[in-house]
């Protein structure tokens, strides 16, 4: 199993447990609200910055690919 497929399902379980500990609180409906707000918030963040973590990945993954591509081509025609 990769990384990102256990960083991914993490990510998941961690919501769908905020959600329900948010709901079954025994809190009134406006600071649930507030809450859910909040956590939505905090997660929309931590989606945002996996993005951008793997983006970055992909990048360095792709400017390796064309070094390599790159000193094998000049290495052919030399």
């Amino acid at each position: 199993m990769s990384n990102s497929k256990v960083l991914v399902g993490f990510l998941v379980g961690a919501a769908v447990g905020g959600a329900l500990g948010l709901l079954l609180a025994p809190d009134k409906g406006s600071e649930t609200r507030k809450k859910i707000i909040e956590t939505g918030n905090d997660l929309g963040d931590s989606i945002a910055e996996f993005g951008g973590s793997v983006k970055n990945k992909f990048n360095e993954v792709v400017d390796g690919v064309k070094g390599s591509f790159s000193s094998k081509t000049k290495n052919s025609m030399s």
